[in-house]
C-alpha cells in the first residue's frame, strides 16, 4: 500500500496524504487532482478502490495499424498533445504480426474502463475485414472517432482526407508537365480510401481526355517493397508518371524506377501521399500530396471530447483539404517506349 502511494504521488506530482485522500473518497481535494491520481492508477496498472471502480477513467485509446510509417506516430503525437491538453492520457495500441488484434485492443481498453477510443487506419477502411468490435462499441455506446474513410455502416464521427482531391491535384500536375501514361498505385481492393482515390483518378482521366485502362492501376500493400513489385509492371506499360496511395509505396516506385536503370524524375515522375517526415529528404525529394495531420488529428479529439462531455457530435465524415507539394521527383514528360523489365 505505502508502496502504490509513494508511486502514484510521484507520477502526479502531488503528497502521498492527497493520494490517501482521494483512495479512501475523503473531501478536501480538487476535482482535477482526484481526476489525475485515478489516471495514475490506471496508467501504472493498480486497480482503483471498489467505491471508485464506477468513475470511467480519463484514459482515451489511440488505436494504429503500425508505427512503421511515419504518417502513424505523427498522428499520435497530434492526437495525444490534443488529448493531454483536455486531461486524458492516452492509451498507445499498435497493431504487431503476431501481436494482439484490434478486436483484442477494444476488449483491453475496456477493461481499463477507457473514457473513448480513436482509431486510425483500422479495419474500419476495409470492407471485407471483421467488424464486430466496432458494432460492439457503437451498442455500448462508448465514444469513438475515426481518422480517415470507413465503411458506410460504421456511423462513428470522422475526420478525413478528401481522397478525390488529393488524386485531382497529383493528375492535374502531372498532366500539366505532359505526362498522358499515368499510373495508379493503391491498396487492397476492399480498402476505402483506394476505392475513393480510384474513381477520382479515372473521373480526371476522363475530363482531361486521356484513356487509361485498368491495367494502369495496380493494388498492393502499403509498404516500398509492394510499390517496387507493382511499379515495375507499370514500366513494362509505358508509364511516364505515377501517383501513389502513401509515400512508402512512392519510395518503392523510385526503387523500381532505378533499378531498370532509368531516373527520377528525368524519365519516370512519382507522386506520393501524406507527406511523412522526411519526405523533403529523399533523393530526389518527393512530390507528394500532404494530409492535414494537425488539423485533423485536433478535429478528431474534440469530436472525442464532446462525447464524453454529453454533446451532440455529428456522425457525418468531416473532410479536410489536401495540399499538393511540389519537389523533385516530378518533371516534364519525356517520351519513351515501354521498359522491358526481367
Amino acid at each position: 500500500m505505502t508502496r502504490r502511494l509513494a508511486e502514484v504521488a510521484k507520477k502526479v506530482g502531488v503528497s502521498e496524504a492527497t493520494v490517501s485522500r482521494v483512495l479512501n473518497g475523503k473531501p478536501g481535494v480538487a476535482d482535477a487532482t482526484r481526476a489525475a491520481v485515478l489516471t495514475a492508477l490506471d496508467v501504472l496498472g493498480y486497480e482503483r478502490p471498489t467505491q471508485l471502480r464506477g468513475e470511467r477513467a480519463r484514459l482515451v485509446g489511440l488505436v494504429l495499424p503500425e508505427l512503421g510509417n511515419p504518417i502513424f506516430p505523427a498522428l499520435a503525437e497530434v492526437v495525444g498533445g490534443a488529448l493531454a491538453q483536455q486531461g486524458f492520457t492516452p492509451v498507445l495500441c499498435t497493431r504487431t504480426a503476431g501481436g494482439l488484434s484490434e478486436s483484442d485492443y477494444v476488449e483491453m481498453l475496456l477493461e481499463q474502463q477507457v473514457s473513448g477510443v480513436v482509431f486510425a487506419g483500422g479495419h474500419y477502411a476495409e470492407a471485407d475485414a471483421p467488424h464486430e468490435h466496432y458494432h460492439r462499441l457503437l451498442e455500448l455506446g462508448l465514444p469513438v472517432v475515426l481518422v480517415n474513410a470507413a465503411t458506410d455502416d460504421l456511423e462513428f464521427p470522422r475526420v478525413s482526407t478528401d481522397d478525390a482531391v488529393a488524386v485531382e491535384q497529383a493528375f492535374g500536375h502531372l498532366t500539366s508537365l505532359g505526362h498522358e501514361r499515368i499510373g495508379l498505385v493503391l491498396g487492397p481492393e476492399d480498402h476505402i480510401p483506394s476505392r475513393r482515390k480510384l474513381a477520382a483518378f479515372r473521373a480526371s482521366a476522363k475530363v482531361a481526355g486521356i484513356e487509361l485502362g485498368e491495367d494502369m492501376v495496380e493494388r498492393t500493400l502499403f509498404s516500398p517493397e509492394g510499390g517496387q513489385a507493382v511499379v515495375s509492371r507499370l514500366l513494362r506499360k509505358g508509364v511516364t508518371g505515377v501517383i501513389c496511395g502513401s509515400d512508402p509505396l512512392a519510395l518503392g516506385a523510385i526503387r523500381a524506377v532505378r533499378r531498370v536503370g532509368m531516373s527520377v524524375p528525368e524519365d519516370v515522375s512519382v507522386v506520393g501521399y501524406d507527406d511523412s517526415a522526411f519526405m523533403n529528404c529523399t533523393n530526389p525529394p518527393l512530390t507528394t500530396v500532404r494530409q492535414p495531420i494537425e488539423a485533423m488529428g485536433r478535429t478528431a479529439v474534440t469530436l472525442l471530447v464532446g462525447q464524453i462531455e454529453g454533446a451532440t457530435v455529428t456522425s457525418e465524415e468531416l473532410l479536410f483539404e489536401p495540399e499538393l507539394v511540389v519537389r523533385g521527383s516530378t518533371a516534364p514528360a519525356r517520351v519513351r517506349p515501354p521498359v522491358l523489365v526481367k
